[in-house]
């Protein structure tokens, strides 16, 4: 497969797995796209989110306690590895959510790492922070 075809494979996974959650919270949809033993760095977590079902229920507790009314991924920049079965996949991010009343803006980054699992781009790392300041 062209090296093009399988970044823009990789980015269409990672918009859909992103429209799952910023959406309409879909949680069978997210799981389709985090692989069971999927780990992640958070900034609102001292320890590490451990197994696809931890990593769930964060990204579904977080967008069922919040109304997200903007998201925009910019400048993805995707990296190929591994004979074309691993993705490094970073970009900015812009988003606008309400939460117990206030509304929070926030700008950041976010590095995911897919690999392809039976014809499917899943997520098994993720680490995301705001810009600092």
């Amino acid at each position: 497969m062209q090296n093009a075809k399988i970044k823009d494979e990789v980015w269409q996974a990672v918009q859909d797995m992103n429209q799952a959650w910023t959406k309409i919270p879909d949680e069978q949809k997210i799981r389709e796209y985090f692989h069971k033993d999927m780990v992640s760095i958070v900034p609102t977590a001292r320890d590490r989110i451990s197994g696809g079902d931890a990593c769930v229920a964060g990204w579904m507790g977080f967008a069922n306690s919040t109304n997200i009314t903007h998201w925009e991924e910019k400048e993805p920049l995707i990296s190929i590895f591994l004979n074309d079965t691993v993705a490094v996949v970073s970009y900015y991010f812009d988003m606008a959510f309400e939460m117990n009343g206030n509304n929070i803006t926030m700008s950041g980054r976010d590095l995911f790492t897919l690999i392809n699992e039976n014809g499917r781009w899943k997520v098994v790392s993720d680490q995301f922070s705001q810009f600092p300041f």
